[in-house]
C-alpha cells in the first residue's frame, strides 16, 4: 500500500532522497551518509526491521524518528530498489541486480508475514526460475555479489554448484547426455525452452569453453568455484587449464615469457562483463594454493612464469617455496630461456642463480627416492631417473654456460651450481668445460688456483676427442690442468689401443647383455670414440702404403723410360726421327696430314722398307748395326 497521495517516483537532493507524494516524511532512513526522507506505513507494512524499530520508538509518536542502517547490504542504490518497492512502484529484477535486492530484504525481514508474496520471496523466485538455470545470467550475478559476499553465502553456493553442474553436464568433459533443466546457454544451444524439449545437444568439442566465462570473477569467486568443481570430480587437468587461463588474463607477462602460449580464448556467453579488479599478489598467492599436482610440458612453463612474476610481485615465502618444489618435481620439462630470470632484489648478479640451485636441490630429492628403490638403479640406461637425470644435466650445463658471463658471479656459486646434479647424470663433462671456458675468458683476473679448484668439478676421463684436443691447447686452463688432460688423453688412448683386438675379437662372438655400472658408463664410451678412431688410423695407414709403393712403381717406370730415351739420342741423326724413336721403344704415332704423299708413293708396289733402303742408301748398314747392338 501506498501513502496517500499519488507517487510517482523518487527525486534526489544532494545526498537526501525524496519521495515524490506530496506528504511530509516521518521517517528518516541514513545509509552510508543518504539519507532517505520516506513514510512508516509503507516501510513497516513490508519490513520487519523497521516495524520493529517503530515499535520501540512509540513513546516519540507523531514526531519524525531517524534510522541509521551503516551495515545495509548493497548501500543506498540496494535500498532505493526496496524503497520504490514499498511504496508500489515497479520494480525489474535482474541478473546483476538480483543477489543485492535478495540480500537487502532478507536485511530488512520481508518475508510473507508482512505481505503476501513480500520481496525475499519474489527474489528467490526470481532466483530459482531464471538465474540459477542460465549460464549467462548465474555469471552477471556472481560477478555483481561482490558488495555483499558475506551476507550472499547461501545464494552464492546456489550458484557455484549451478556452474559447476553446467561444466559438469558438457559432454565433451565427461560424455553424459545433457540433462539440465532450463535455458542453458552452451556451444550447441539448450536442450529445454520453456519446459518443452528442443532436442539441441551441446555439440562443442573444446573442454574449455567456459574459461574465459569464469574469468570475470572476482578471486574469491573463482576459488570457491575451483574448489567447488573439484568436489563435483571434474578432472584436474581441464582445471589446471581454467587456472592457467585465469592467471594469463589478470598476469600478462605470463604469455609473453611463455612464447604466447595463452591461445585464443573462448567464451559461450556473448555478453561483454568488465574484468574483475585483483590484487596481483593476493591473486597469485590463492591461484598458487589451487593449482594441482600435474606434470607436464606447458604446465611446467607457466609454473616458471608464475614464479617468475612471484619474484617481480614478492609474495610471501610460502607461496616460492611452493612453485620451486613443484618445478622441482618437473625440471626436466623445463627450458633454458625460462631459467634465466633477471635478479629482481638488490644482488649483484645478473640472473637469479639461488632458485636454480633450490629448484635442483628439489629435483635431485624428488628423484633420489626412484633410484633408490628400483632394481635397475646401477644400470645406467635402466634406471628410471636416468632419462631426467641425463636432460637436467645437459640443461643446467646450458644455464651455467649462460650465466658464467656474468662478471660479477662468483666462483663458489658456479662450482656449487656445477656440483648440485649427482656424478652419474653426466655421462660426458663437455657441458662443464665449456662453461668453465667461458666464465675464465669473462674472468680474467682470476688466479691459476682459482681456476685449478673450480676445474676439479670436471672429471677429465668423461671429456670427448674434440674437448681434449682444445683444452690441450686451451691458454686459459692453468698448466697443472693441461697436463692432466694430456695425461688422461694418453692414458685413454693406450686402454683403447689395448682394448681395439678385444672389441675386434669380439665382434663374431653374440654380446650377451651386460649391467654397466654408472661410474664406468662415460669411461665406456670414450674407449668406443677411442677404438673407433684407430680403426680409422690403421685403414689410413693401409692406404698410405699402398700408394706410396703405386709411386714407386710408377716411379721406376719412368726412370726406365728415360734411360731408353738417353740411349735412343746417341744414335745418329737418321735414326733421331720421331717415327723410329717411337717405333725403338714400342709407341705408335698417329700419321700426319703431310705424311699423304709418301704413302702415295709407297703404293706405287714398293715395300715400306725397300723404299726407305732406296731413299737412304748410305745410312741403311749404320742403321742395322746400331739395332743389332741395341
Amino acid at each position: 500500500m501506498a501513502p496517500a497521495g499519488k507517487v510517482s517516483g523518487f527525486h534526489q537532493k544532494g545526498n537526501d532522497w525524496f519521495c515524490n507524494t506530496g506528504l511530509p516524511s516521518d521517517v528518516t532512513l541514513s545509509i552510508e551518509n543518504v539519507n532517505f526522507h520516506l513514510h512508516k506505513f509503507p516501510l513497516v507494512s513490508k519490513c520487519g526491521k523497521i516495524a520493529r524499530a517503530q515499535e520501540e520508538s512509540k513513546s516519540t509518536h507523531g514526531k519524525n524518528f531517524n534510522i541509521v542502517l551503516d551495515d545495509f547490504p548493497g548501500g543506498p542504490e540496494s535500498f532505493l530498489i526496496v524503497a520504490k518497492y514499498c511504496y508500489g512502484i515497479r520494480v525489474d529484477l535482474t541478473a546483476r541486480n538480483i543477489i543485492l535486492v535478495y540480500c537487502a530484504a532478507e536485511y530488512l525481514e520481508m518475508t510473507d508475514e508482512y505481505g503476501e508474496e513480500n520481496l525475499l520471496f519474489k527474489s528467490e523466485s526470481f532466483l530459482h526460475k531464471n538465474i540459477l538455470c542460465n549460464w549467462k545470467d548465474c555469471i552477471l550475478a556472481l560477478q555483481s555479489s561482490k558488495p555483499v559476499i558475506p551476507r550472499a553465502e547461501q545464494i552464492l553456493t546456489k550458484c557455484l554448484n549451478a556452474i559447476s553442474m553446467m561444466v559438469c553436464t558438457d559432454p565433451s568433459l565427461f560424455g553424459w547426455p545433457m540433462m539440465m533443466y532450463g535455458s542453458l546457454q552452451s556451444p550447441g544451444g539448450s536442450i529445454l525452452w520453456n519446459g518443452i524439449n528442443t532436442g539441441a545437444r551441446i555439440c562443442s568439442s573444446e573442454s574449455d569453453w567456459w574459461f574465459e566465462d569464469i574469468s570475470y570473477l572476482s578471486v574469491g569467486l573463482f576459488e570457491r568455484l575451483i574448489k567447488t568443481m573439484e568436489a563435483r570430480g571434474i578432472r584436474h587437468e581441464t582445471l589446471a587449464g581454467a587456472i592457467m587461463h585465469y592467471s594469463r588474463k589478470y598476469l600478462p607477462g605470463l604469455d609473453r615469457w611463455q612464447g604466447g602460449q595463452g591461445g585464443k580464448a573462448r567464451t559461450v556467453a556473448s555478453f561483454s562483463m568488465t574484468p574483475a579488479a585483483v590484487d596481483q599478489r593476493n591473486m597469485l598467492e590463492s591461484i598458487e594454493k589451487l593449482l594441482p599436482m600435474k606434470k607436464g610440458k606447458s604446465f611446467c612453463l607457466f609454473l616458471l612464469g608464475l614464479l617468475r612474476v612471484a619474484l617481480i610481485l614478492g609474495v610471501n615465502q610460502t607461496c616460492t617455496d611452493s612453485l620451486e618444489r613443484r618445478i622441482g618435481m618437473q625440471l626436466e620439462l623445463a627450458t633454458l630461456d625460462t631459467l634465466l630470470i633477471p635478479a629482481y632484489s638488490d644482488c649483484d648478479t645478473l640472473y637469479n642463480t639461488d632458485f636454480v640451485e633450490r629448484i635442483i636441490h628439489h629435483f635431485v630429492s624428488s628423484e633420489s627416492n626412484v633410484t633408490s628403490l628400483s632394481p635397475s638403479s646401477l644400470n645406467l640406461e635402466g634406471s628410471p631417473s636416468s632419462g631426467p637425470l641425463k636432460k637436467v644435466a645437459k640443461l643446467i650445463d646450458g644455464y651455467v654456460a649462460e650465466v658464467a658471463s656474468d662478471a660479477s658471479l662468483k666462483p663458489l656459486k658456479l662450482r656449487s651450481l656445477a656440483e648440485a646434479l649427482p656424478e652419474s647424470s653426466r655421462p660426458l663433462h663437455d657441458g662443464l668445460y665449456r662453461a668453465l671456458d667461458i666464465y675464465f675468458k669473462a674472468h680474467p683476473w682470476l688466479t691459476d688456483k682459482d681456476k685449478e679448484e673450480l676445474c676439479d668439478v670436471i672429471d677429465y676421463q668423461k671429456l670427448s676427442i674434440d674437448a681434449c684436443a682444445h683444452a690441450s691447447q686451451n691458454e686459459r686452463l692453468p698448466l697443472r690442468v693441461v697436463l692432466q688432460v694430456l695425461f688422461f688423453e694418453q692414458l685413454q688412448l693406450r686402454t683403447a689401443l689395448a682394448g681395439c683386438l678385444h672389441v675386434l675379437d669380439s665382434e663374431s662372438v653374440p654380446e650377451a647383455p651386460v649391467n654397466v655400472p654408472a661410474d664406468m658408463a662415460g669411461q665406456i664410451v670414450q674407449r668406443d670414440g677411442w677404438v673407433k678412431v684407430v680403426r680409422e688410423n690403421q685403414v689410413l695407414k693401409v692406404d698410405m702404403g699402398r700408394m706410396r709403393s703405386r709411386v714407386g712403381e710408377l716411379e721406376e717406370e719412368f726412370s726406365k723410360i728415360k734411360r731408353e730415351m738417353k740411349n735412343v739420342t746417341k744414335s745418329h741423326s737418321s735414326l733421331g726421327s720421331p717415327r723410329l724413336i717411337a717405333w725403338r721403344i714400342g709407341c705408335k704415332l698417329v700419321p700426319r696430314p703431310s705424311d699423304a704423299q709418301p704413302e702415295a708413293v709407297d703404293s706405287t708396289g714398293l715395300p715400306p722398307r725397300a723404299s726407305m733402303e732406296q731413299a737412304y742408301p748410305s745410312h741403311q748398314s749404320r742403321h742395322r748395326t746400331s739395332f743389332s747392338l741395341f
